[in-house]
């Protein structure tokens, strides 16, 4: 006798995906929305780029290849969760608009966040400063430098980062996703 699985109803929860340059802001939003979703009582989890890449996509390079399977393991992870009711927040910089529109489609409940802030305004920020070891070449493949990063053409929601705050930006995202802010 084989036994059927009885699937979650797709769709129960949904998927936040942040996508942007390095140091446009995505993980700073996506945790201050977790805090505030957190303390809300919805059930929520939160994806980073740079945890999954150490704990999911160990061994994966830069290459076009390389980055688009990582983005396609937190889609898949993501989806998981999603179907269980689950809340989930992804913060990735997600390069490749083709791949991006790809995931997203298979998501249940997408939203897609566009964190912008421009080259002048991440380099500024980057207290590593790898922008700057990038934009004199020590660093290939870097993203929005020597790698492209390309924009979301209509994203669900766009952040500007170097206009408004932390919290303005929770406010939108809060509005945006049904919460009264």
């Amino acid at each position: 006798m084989t036994a059927t699985l009885n699937r979650p109803e797709v769709g129960t929860g949904r998927v936040v995906w942040f996508t942007g340059l390095s140091g446009a802001g995505k993980s700073t939003l996506a945790s201050a929305l977790y805090e505030e979703l957190t303390a809300r009582g919805v059930p929520v989890e939160l994806l980073d780029g740079d945890a999954v890449r150490e704990n999911l996509s160990k061994g994966l390079g830069f290459s076009r290849q390389d980055r688009d399977t990582n983005v396609r393991r937190i889609a898949f992870v993501a989806g998981l969760l999603a179907r269980h009711g689950v809340t989930v927040l992804v913060s990735a910089i997600s390069p490749y608009a083709d791949t991006r529109r790809e995931v997203l489609n298979g998501l249940p409940n997408p939203t897609e966040v566009f964190v912008d802030a421009p080259l002048e305004v991440v380099t500024q920020r980057d207290v590593k400063g790898l922008y700057l070891r990038a934009l004199a070449g020590e660093i290939p493949h870097f993203t929005g430098v020597s790698d492209p990063y390309e924009a979301p053409e209509t994203p669900d929601l766009h952040l500007r980062t170097d206009r408004i705050g932390v919290e303005e930006g929770l406010g939108q995202l809060l509005r945006h996703l049904g919460y009264e802010a």
